[in-house]
């Protein structure tokens, strides 16, 4: 081989080498940055970003917040909310509007969001963010907003009193009403009476009821004999799992005319056993 073969065989031989090395040192420090911790956004994550829910129900999140940096931070947690909406976070039960961790460190933070009873079916955009000395770390969270759950409990006429006598029972009416913009199921009516009082519904349970529209309820109310007259207090309540109402009733209890005369006689007979008693022994 002649010098001028030998000089390009090292010279490829070299050159071969030094890339080598440089690949290797190339990877090396490729996998030491893959390494060290991130400061990229997705420190801070949410199971879901996206609920739906009405307006008189909060919008639920679950997020994780993790330390990416090399030292402790403590995390203030806020929100950009539509006016009037209000937040809370809470951390292992306990509420909380700030986060200390450790460097490495994640934490759980459940986070209820709620809107103003007024607020427009759509979807709204709020930002959360845990900001700290180092970093500032933010997630976009979406709460559609589907209506709203309501329900009026009272009667036809809007009368809210009633007249008994004792012993005796009496039918009362009373209308559900779904006053709000979502369909309502499983309706209860139930009452709290006085001690020895007795109801009966027709229909006890309304299966489903749209928005806008009523339903009449028939009351059997049934007062005891030897109710001592008076007004009294009977509670109409009306509940599911979304909505809860009530009607508050007078009731006035009379005695019965039979039980007047009945008096009227006991007493007649008694004042006559005093006059028979003084006529006989009032002259010794």
């Amino acid at each position: 081989m002649s010098q001028k073969n030998l000089l390009k065989t090292n010279f490829r031989q070299v050159f071969s080498t030094i890339s080598l090395a440089a690949a290797l040192l190339t990877g090396a420090k490729a996998n030491g940055q893959k390494q060290q911790p991130s400061t990229a956004s997705s420190a801070l994550n949410a199971k879901l970003i996206n609920i739906e829910s009405a307006t008189n129900e909060p919008f639920r999140f679950s997020l994780t917040l993790h330390n990416t940096t090399f030292s402790r931070q403590l995390y203030e947690l806020k929100a950009e909310l539509p006016v009037g909406w209000q937040m809370s976070s809470r951390v292992d039960g306990s509420t909380v509007t700030s986060l200390n961790l450790e460097v490495g460190q994640s934490r759980e933070i459940a986070l209820e969001i709620t809107a103003t009873s007024n607020a427009k079916v759509g979807k709204y955009i709020i930002p959360f963010k845990a900001v700290s000395p180092a970093q500032t770390l933010s997630v976009a969270l979406e709460a559609v907003v589907k209506g709203n759950y309501a329900a009026i409990i009272a009667t036809p006429s809007g009368r809210l009193s009633e007249e008994l006598t004792s012993g005796s029972h009496k039918d009362i009416e009373l209308e559900v009403r779904n006053s709000g913009t979502l369909p309502l199921q499983n309706l209860e009516v139930t009452s709290q009476l006085p001690s020895g009082w007795e109801t009966s519904f027709e229909p006890a349970k309304i299966e489903k009821l749209e928005a806008g529209k009523t339903r009449r309820v028939k009351v059997l109310l049934k007062v005891p004999d030897k109710t001592i007259a008076g007004d009294y207090a009977a509670t109409f309540n009306l509940a599911s799992n979304n909505v809860s109402s009530q009607a508050a009733f007078r009731i006035f209890i009379k005695t019965s005319l039979l039980s007047g005369w009945i008096g009227v006689l006991v007493i007649l007979v008694a004042l006559g056993c005093v006059y028979a008693l003084i006529r006989k022994y009032g002259r010794r």
